[in-house]
């Protein structure tokens, strides 16, 4: 108890204290390390929810024992990053979440017993509207989407129906193309009886009217989808055209544009030819007739009845005759032909392509242009007209320009950009990389500049205080050592004798200068054992 008293004393209470606080320090860093091990990585299980599904899904994350975390105004709940899949699937059997619509769960959830049928096309409406919304949230660009349907009954003794009819509400990313919004509207089209995708009317939440619905904008719709196909074919042309140059010229040293000119009318043509020169015998008749003719024995004719006629006139010549008829029946050939032209027909193709020069790296920094030859420029024309299927009846137009481009291109060998990384890291992983750079930043700074001192000074052992000689164990002729012990040394004879006591003063005066300083030395060089020395002088006298 005194050793550990004197310790105490001997350290003092500053140092104690700052010890004290440092590692208090020490067991809170890393206390804090241990929970922050501890802490699961959590990540987004789902964002943008409504307060009713997200308290739906707090419900079944506490009934499964899953920490959690809300972030935002409840509408982000975050949980382990291991468990996301597992959670999703999970709440997916559940039902979850809903985004305050209802699809045919609705007929597991309510009994049908007793329900009118008033009820029961409601509820159908409903399990509609919200398979609809459902599938259509599915869609990459689709934030949230809300769907209203108008499916009218036909009465009875009625002739005239009405159409159905729906309306969509969409929450969207960024904005939709003319294709994902037909694309939408087929789909809900497709999904009711009896409807048509022009009677289908799309809103984003801004206000603005992507599709009116009104079944009037049908010409409207062709009219889109014509520019549509257009566009599309222009950039699949102008796409092949520059990858192929690519290769040539290298990446970025060319540019494409390309306009084309695309009949969409659809067309149908019957002609019929008949050939004269081809003739063919169907049928032949023939019919032969033998007439016989003579006089009119015993008839009574006129030339009879006269009066002074003979009896002889009623004989007459007899005459006969034979003739022949043949009728022949021809088949001439006859050619039927039905040309369909469907829309989509090129009618004129133009492209524009102009191509960077050359450069050359002088090796001193400088770079200088030139220029490409013509005959390069042929190549390159002769590459494009193949390339797009160049026609010169229809009247297409390939023009190939060499021009210097106002950027300059990069000379280093491709993947030699310094600015270029190895490794694509997303956003979470350079949060805890930066996390963990923090942490052992702090960790090295602790263990150099505070613990590797308090180790050292606890390691390193006491010396004890040096004990300076007295004067009886110097003695009248002895001199100190560097060590501090006597060297007796005997004193030369004198030359001219002086008196005993002359020379005892002076040996005794330059032994304790001698000492003095020695001891000056011994303080210099050991600061701390001479305030221990004196600590304990002041401790005896007292």
């Amino acid at each position: 108890m005194d050793n550990f008293t004197q310790l105490m004393n001997r350290i003092g209470l500053p140092r104690l204290a700052a010890m004290a606080t440092v590692a208090v320090l020490m067991l809170g860093f890393f206390a804090f390390l241990i929970m922050r091990a501890q802490t699961p990585n959590l990540a987004p299980l789902y964002t943008g929810l409504s307060l009713e599904d997200s308290s739906a899904i707090i419900s079944e994350l506490q009934t499964m024992n899953t920490p959690y975390e809300l972030r935002g105004e409840g509408d982000t709940i975050l949980v382990p990053r291991d468990q996301i899949t597992t959670l999703r699937m999970t709440l997916a059997g559940s039902g979850l979440p809903q985004r305050g619509q209802v699809g045919y769960e609705i007929f597991d959830q309510q009994s049908t017993l007793g329900a009118t049928s008033f009820v029961q096309n409601i509820n159908n409406v409903r399990a509609l509207e919200g398979e609809l919304a459902r599938t259509i949230n599915s869609l990459t660009r689709i934030k949230s989407a809300r769907v209203h349907l108008v499916l009218p009954e036909r009465e009875l003794f009625r002739r005239e129906r009405k159409d159905p009819t729906a309306s969509i509400v969409l929450s969207v990313r960024g904005e939709l193309a003319s294709g994902e919004i037909r694309a939408i509207q087929h789909m809900v089209s497709s999904a009711i009886e009896g409807m048509s995708p022009t009677h289908v009317a799309i809103v984003d939440d801004q206000g603005n009217l992507l599709a009116s619905g009104s079944g009037d904008d049908a010409e409207g719709a062709l009219s889109g989808q014509a520019a549509e196909r257009t566009l599309s074919y222009e950039n699949r042309m102008r796409t092949r055209v520059e990858d192929m140059l690519a290769n040539v010229v290298g990446a970025g040293r060319a540019r494409v544009e390309v306009s084309a000119e695309i009949d969409f009318n659809r067309s149908t043509t019957t002609q019929e030819t008949f050939d004269p020169e081809s003739q063919v015998v169907r049928s032949s008749q023939i019919r032969e007739t033998e007439n016989l003719s003579g006089g009119a024995d015993g008839q009574v004719t006129v030339a009879n009845e006269l009066p002074g006629a003979s009896g002889n006139n009623g004989n007459t010549a007899t005459e006969k005759g034979t003739s022949t008829e043949e009728v022949t029946n021809y088949e001439i050939s006859k050619t039927t032909q039905t040309a369909v032209t469907e829309a989509g027909q090129i009618k004129r193709l133009s492209v524009a392509v102009v191509v960077d020069g050359v450069y050359t790296d002088e090796g001193d920094g400088n770079v200088t242009y030139a220029p490409r030859s013509a005959e390069e420029v042929t190549q390159i024309l002769t590459l494009v007209r193949s390339a797009v299927g160049y026609s010169e009846t229809r009247g297409d137009s390939v023009e190939v320009v060499n021009m210097q481009f106002a950027e300059r291109p990069e000379l280093a060998a491709p993947g030699t950009d310094a600015s270029g990384g190895l490794l694509d890291f997303t956003r979470d992983d350079l949060m805890n990389g930066a996390e963990m750079a923090v942490t052992l930043l702090i960790a090295l700074a602790l263990v150099f500049f505070v613990m590797r001192p308090l180790l050292k000074k606890v390691l390193t052992p006491e010396t004890k205080p040096l004990s300076l000689p007295s004067a009886a164990e110097v003695g009248h002729a002895g001199t100190l050592g560097p060590d501090g012990r006597v060297i007796n040394e005997e004193p030369d004879e004198p030359k001219d004798k002086t008196p005993a006591w002359v020379a005892n003063a002076k040996s005794m005066g330059e032994t304790q200068l001698q000492t003095l300083k020695m001891v000056g030395d011994l303080v210099e060089e050991n600061p701390k054992q001479a305030a221990l020395i004196v600590r304990d002088w002041l401790g005896s006298a007292a």
